[in-house]
């Protein structure tokens, strides 16, 4: 994961503490640290470099209220059953005179034995104190070892993550007295194996913690994903559960006690951030109507921070970002969670990307500040709906699952019509909560509602409504 287009994962869960994150909201940032990704690509511009985990949680020792989740990465290895921390090793903290007195002047690496971790125990302590959800991410790119042979391998594995770096009690725990806040699966090589088996293992060791944990997994943007697809179709991921979709998806009702996250990688220019709004972005057509094992996660769009956190192309300004963040929260609020980036090293040498995102998801006319409709349009003399989408940077699927009286064609707009742009969750004002043996037509019934209305108002229905969720709730005004 030392480039975008190889990496992404992370997390969306509840905190304990004041200020704390907040698993309900569709403005959260998850960024991730370890890797001293902008070091890697400016080996001489050593004051630029990673600085320590609470460097990022705080400004002028003030809690600094950008970052939500910060996943560290990676244990890049599970051979022989034993996690392997690699923090970029010595190139991550090397030992220079840094600009700053509370930089990280030491290696850091552990392999699940004996270590030079047990120092950024503090630092993490302090970015819980902020409220901040700090998990640990498992695999990464360019490894071929983050892998299982055996679903007894996985279970085993879980057992030893959650003795050395959660709730449990391990002879060897790399991170001190740290108690990390969850797991993140950023899995990019080797099989399927083991995922599934991983996932329940860990959530039946934390069931009925005094703290609540969290599960994240970062899919590649190609669906479905190659190595844990099928873990998050059949493995019943508790609520409150995320997804980060390199282009960043996560969905979720939201649980009291667990909560998870899950994240996919663009993949490729095709199907990334790069191609929107063409047929290669898939958000809106695969990921946002799958049901998943829990149809009630939430989706977050994935990005690279900076132009020199991914491959060549594959970087969009913060305002394009923040349009497709917005345009994707629109289709479906109740069902996004955010941004998330990698990594904090290039958010911040970047013009503190991560803080430009921040404001754009919090914005008013995005729908970050709670209310009915954020952004509207009034219809000229002349106007059609793929003029009315260029000038205003809204897509199509957007544009008439805000507006359902708009049809198909787009031949009945009125001059003087004010047409919605950006909503947030609230601005639904009637719902029907699915029930057994529902179809769109006995609902439509029901209700009143048309079944165009119903579509385009709920656009993870599938045409031939076969993707009912029993609890599900469906949005009819």
């Amino acid at each position: 994961m030392v480039k975008f287009s190889s990496i992404f994962s992370t997390l969306v869960f509840s905190a304990v503490v004041a200020s704390a994150y907040d698993p309900t909201r569709s403005d959260n940032l998850v960024v991730y640290w370890g890797q001293n990704s902008y070091g890697a690509t400016h080996p001489s511009d050593t004051a630029n470099w990673q600085q320590t985990i609470s460097n990022y949680c705080q400004v002028q020792h003030s809690m600094d209220t950008v970052i939500d989740v910060i996943p560290i990465a990676f244990v890049d290895s599970f051979s022989g059953g034993v996690p392997d921390l690699n923090l970029g090793n010595a190139s991550i903290f090397p030992h220079v005179v840094f600009r700053e007195p509370n930089l990280f002047h030491q290696t850091c690496d552990d392999n699940g034995v004996t270590g030079t971790c047990a120092s950024l125990a503090a630092g993490i302590e302090a970015c819980q104190a902020m409220g901040k959800i700090v998990t640990l991410s498992l695999g990464g790119g360019g490894t071929t070892t983050a892998r299982f042979a055996t679903d007894t391998d996985a279970t085993n594995f879980a057992t030893r993550i959650w003795n050395s770096f959660l709730g449990g009690s391990g002879a060897h725990r790399p991170f001190g007295s740290a108690v990390l806040d969850g797991v993140d699966l950023d899995i990019e090589s080797g099989t399927n194996t083991g995922y599934a088996a991983f996932a329940t293992q860990i959530q039946s060791l934390w069931a009925g913690a005094s703290k609540p944990y969290y599960l994240s997994a970062a899919p590649q943007c190609p669906f479905p994903d190659a190595w844990v697809g099928s873990a998050l179709d059949n493995t019943h991921w508790p609520l409150n559960t995320s997804f980060n979709v390199n282009f960043t998806v996560t969905t979720g009702k939201h649980p009291t006690v667990h909560s998870h996250t899950f994240s996919t990688d663009h993949g490729d220019l095709n199907s990334g951030l790069k191609s929107y709004p063409s047929s290669g972005w898939n958000y809106a057509t695969d990921w946002l109507p799958h049901l998943f094992g829990n149809p009630n996660v939430k989706l977050y769009i994935g990005a690279p921070a900076s132009p020199t956190a991914a491959n060549a192309g594959e970087y969009v300004s913060a305002s394009t970002l923040g349009s497709i963040a917005c345009a994707s929260r629109a289709l479906d609020p109740s069902r996004f969670g955010g941004v998330m980036l990698w990594d904090a090293s290039q958010a911040y040498v970047n013009g503190r990307f991560d803080m430009q995102i921040k404001n754009l998801l919090t914005a008013s006319s995005c729908g970050g500040s709670g209310g009915t409709c954020t952004q509207t349009y009034t219809v000229q003399s002349g106007d059609t709906c793929s003029a009315i989408e260029a000038a205003t940077g809204v897509s199509d699927a957007q544009l008439h699952a805000l507006n359902p009286a708009i049809n198909p064609g787009c031949t009945n707009l009125s001059v003087g019509q004010t047409l919605c742009l950006s909503v947030t969750s609230s601005a639904c004002t009637q719902t029907y909560t699915v029930q057994s043996g529902d179809t769109c037509s006995a609902i439509e019934a029901a209700t009143g509602v048309s079944d165009s209305q119903l579509h385009t108002l709920n656009p993870s229905i599938n045409s031939g409504c076969t993707n009912l969720s029993i609890g599900e709730t469906l949005c009819l005004n």
